[in-house]
């Protein structure tokens, strides 16, 4: 109908090639009235290229995610990569992707799942695409991570704390096998004793990174007895939860009896019933680390890239420190 060869239609289809405006158009204008689209399995399978990145997510309760998602969805389709989602139950690690992962033929997997053991590293690599990763402590051939500088927020932490008199600081960590929650807690641990606080003055308590496992903390601080002047929670959501609980539990507020900290900077962070000072992990800039790794090793098929980036997290200073809004 277009009066055009084959090779002509795949190049209308395709956005960077050669082709005449003129005749891109009368493809396109045939196309629509036939009402055909591409297939692409073809080029696919002549290629070896499906141009589709597979995007694992977990923990979708924590609106950290979702905004890392959306930044990363954007970025790939302006780079001319479509997304394939993969969504697991596990919100900590990539371990249980993997069944999911071999079964498509996809270019790349980015994934904001930290990755749990040095088995998973094996067997990623052996699927011979590129992997990169948020805050996970492991990398390997073809796997790179781009991490928040978690440590170095959880210094930052401290010093706050010290520099505002704590004597009873509580440590509100995330799930055990969290590797950027055991970065900040190891952080935090180091500017308390950097600053001169004895270890038997703070206090751990276990979340799950939920607003839930936040409020029950501060609930089983209260029947231990102790009474905080000072938290630094691995995430903000469980500082939320830690904020309800202290005003319902224990009576305490913010930043009048107790000063908070959280990390990620979520929406709910501003709200005025929390006015949470928090660490922003700049997703913008962690997205942008990951287009270019992910173009350098696209470029370099045959190379098993391996990188660790990191982006320092800036502290965003609020009401429950004591600062105003």
């Amino acid at each position: 109908m277009a009066g055009v060869s084959q090779s002509a239609v795949s190049r209308a289809f395709s956005p960077t090639a050669s082709i005449s405006a003129r005749t891109r158009q009368k493809v396109l204008a045939a196309a629509a009235s036939l009402g055909y689209r591409p297939n692409r399995i073809p080029a696919i399978m002549l290629s070896g290229r499906s141009y589709m990145v597979g995007v694992v997510i977990g923990g979708l309760q924590n609106p950290f995610y979702a905004t890392a998602l959306e930044q990363l969805a954007t970025a790939l389709r302006e780079n001319g990569l479509q997304v394939m989602l993969m969504h697991v139950e596990d919100a900590v690690t990539l371990d249980s992707a993997l069944d999911q992962l071999v079964s498509y033929r996809i270019d790349a997997v980015v994934t904001s799942l930290a990755i749990g053991s040095d088995t998973v590293v094996r067997a990623l690599s052996q699927l011979g695409i590129p992997v990169v990763c948020f805050n996970s402590s492991r990398v390997g051939p073809w796997i790179s991570t781009v991490n928040s500088n978690n440590h170095g927020a959880g210094l930052t932490a401290a010093r706050l704390l010290a520099h505002n008199g704590i004597r009873y600081p509580v440590w509100l960590a995330g799930p055990v096998r969290n590797a950027a929650s055991r970065a900040r807690g190891e952080g935090f641990r180091q500017g308390l004793h950097d600053a001169g606080s004895p270890p038997a003055a703070l206090s751990v308590l276990q979340g799950d990174d939920t607003y839930d496992s936040g409020y029950d903390a501060i609930a089983r601080l209260k029947k231990r007895g102790v009474r905080p002047d000072g938290i630094f929670a691995s995430n903000d959501m469980m500082a939320c939860g830690a904020i309800d609980a202290l005003r319902e539990c224990m009576g305490l507020h913010c930043p009048r009896d107790v000063i908070i900290l959280g990390y990620d900077n979520i929406p709910q962070a501003a709200w005025r019933s929390y006015d949470l000072t928090s660490f922003s992990q700049h997703t913008e800039h962690m997205v942008a680390r990951t287009m270019e790794l992910l173009d350098e090793a696209l470029a370099t098929q045959d190379t098993p890239l391996s990188r660790t980036y990191v982006v320092d997290a800036q502290l965003i200073e609020r009401g429950s420190t004591g600062c105003a809004p």
